[in-house]
Order: C-alpha cells, then structure tokens, then sequence
C-alpha cells in the first residue's frame, strides 16, 4: 500500500518532514516514513511505492549493525510493541515505522564524504577546498579521496543547511563536542563504506544527526540510506563523470530536463521516473541488507 500522510494516528505529532511523521509519546517519539519524495527541498505530488519501507528497513538495518560504533535510538521496529494503541494500524505501519527514544538533538549535520561530488565539487572547484579542508589539486568529479573528510554544516529552523569548517562548528557546539561528532561520524563511515564495498556498492558520503541522551552521544534520524547518502554501482563507477546511483539522482536528472525553476509547486512526475525510482530503492534495500524486500 502507498502511505503518503498519517492523519488516522490520534496523537500529538511532534514534527512533520519532507518524508517522516513523528509523533509525540513522552520520553519516546514513532517515526511513520512515508512515500513521500522530495529533491531540492521540494516535496512531489507523487508517491513512490515502497520507499518507506526502503528508508525504515535500511535505517534499522544499519542502526543494528553500527551499534558497536555508537548508541542510537532505536526502541523497536515491532508494531505489536508500540504504546497508544498503535498496533491496531499494524498494516498502516508495519515496515515503515519504529518506535524511538526523545533526545535533545544536537543543531548540526555531520557529513562525510570519501569522494568529490555534491555541493563539495562546487566548493573544490572555486577554492581547491571543502569546508576549508586543502586537497590535492587536479581531482575530478568522482574521484576517491585521499582519506574521508568530516564537513558539517550548521541545521538551519528556514532555508537550506550552511556548510561551515570544523572550526566553525567548534565555536557554535564547543570543541570537545564537536570532536566527538567528528571521531563518531569517521568512525560510523569507515566502518559503512567498508561493508558497502563487500556488497559491490561505493559510499561515496552520507550525512548523520546526532543527540544527547543520559549524557551520551547517541545517532539518529535515519542511517545510511539514500536519502542521506550517495550510493554507486562500484561496475559502473568511472571518475570525471557523474555516477549512477541508488538515491535521488534518477529524480534529479530528470528534474534538469524540463522547465522548472525548483520552487513549489513540483511539478507531477512521469509513470516511468516514479518505477525506475521504486526500483532504484529496492535495489539499494536488497544489496545492502541480503534481504528481499517484503
């Protein structure tokens, strides 16, 4: 079934994203993933089948296997366990939700990135940097770097995110906060990019969020998925060129077609770009995870 809102949920809703309803229960948050899609920060009239099952599934897989590397939120995936009644929704929810725990979000976004693309080759190209990190001259796009590299940006209430330098992000969370965000986000990529490798897959960056809860650093949100990262068919990966890949790069290619100034209202979306992006997330789901996507 195709779940675009969540209006039959009777309970505070905490916040509303481009593709994620949360719900308020106390000390605890549900996180619904619709199929909501959005690009340039502009959410689609088109639903995409499957794709909150894609995000939740990859989600809970990479929470469970990062575990080791630093604590997250994750309560349970399993309705039948969720408080409020909930598990009357079973068929509304099942796959595509998970019952977390509320911590005090930390206002940055942790990004790591092992190749040049994105935002990052425009900023290599007009400084030979990325947040303020030197790299070597004569890199194209796609190219590996020499060593991941930690680039935040601040999380911004309106408007899009602020790429700053990690001096920057010290001076607006502390140093030894935002060293910690540093270690964890290298640690959490190296340990990714490596496992995506063994399945034929390139992690070319991602982005994090994390909290505070009893003290401790704990990651959440979403992990590793392609909504928050880049993916690429390691066969087909050819630098100088943009890459195939498993997130919203099929969307956005699209998007650079037709006539549209990337400001609401998105325009309605092709049969064939809405499959070949179901199709894109499947794979991605059941590469990484070994599984086949129920």
């Amino acid at each position: 079934m195709l779940l675009g809102d969540t209006n039959f949920i009777d309970l505070p809703l905490f916040i509303k994203g481009k593709v994620r309803n949360v719900y308020d229960l106390g000390d605890k948050l549900l996180i619904v993933v619709t199929d909501r899609i959005s690009a340039f920060d502009v959410v689609f009239p088109n639903l995409i089948p499957n794709k909150g099952k894609v995000l939740n599934g990859i989600s809970s897989f990479w929470f469970d296997y990062t575990k080791d590397v630093v604590d997250n939120h994750v309560i349970t995936t399993d309705v039948s366990e969720y408080p409020e009644g909930l598990s009357k929704f079973k068929k509304e929810l099942e796959g595509r939700s998970m019952l977390v725990k509320k911590m005090k979000m930390i206002p940055a976004e942790c990004i790591v990135r092992g190749y040049l693309e994105g935002s990052g080759l425009k900023d290599y190209k007009a400084t030979g940097s990325i947040c303020g990190i030197k790299l070597p001259e004569g890199l194209r796009q796609a190219d590996k770097l020499p060593e991941p590299i930690f680039t935040p940006s601040t999380k911004e209430s309106e408007g899009h995110d602020q790429n700053v330098s990690f001096e920057g992000l010290c001076n607006a969370i502390g140093t030894e906060l935002a060293t910690k965000l540093r270690d964890i986000s290298l640690a959490l990529y190296d340990k990714a990019s490596k496992y995506a490798e063994s399945k034929g897959i390139i992690l070319a960056d991602t982005k994090f969020e994390f909290g505070i809860l009893d003290g401790k650093i704990v990651v959440g949100d979403e992990l590793f998925t392609p909504d928050s990262s880049r993916f690429w068919d390691m066969k087909e990966y050819e630098p100088g060129r943009a890459q195939k890949s498993f997130d919203k790069q099929f969307l956005r290619e699209y998007l650079e077609t037709i006539d549209w100034d990337k400001n609401p209202p998105a325009p309605a979306l092709p049969d064939d770009v809405v499959k070949n992006t179901e199709l894109k997330y499947i794979e991605a789901y059941e590469r990484l995870t070994g599984k086949k996507l129920v």
